[in-house]
């Protein structure tokens, strides 16, 4: 994993833990914002491409 990737995911779980106060719907927040994270750093490392997602479809 690279940099951006790693400070990514750290700062989607560092948020979440502020966010939150425990609970199982705590952890599940945490778990979903610490996979944003790590998304937007691999995006910004160039190891995955997401503006494939944003792209609209040319249909017809």
């Amino acid at each position: 994993m690279g940099n951006n990737a790693t400070i990514g995911l750290f700062a989607g779980l560092l948020l979440a833990l502020a966010v939150t106060t425990g609970g199982f719907g705590g952890f599940v927040l945490a778990v979903l914002l610490g996979a944003i994270g790590l998304a937007i750093g691999l995006q910004r490392d160039g190891t995955v491409d997401l503006s494939v997602l944003l792209r609209s479809r040319n249909r017809g």
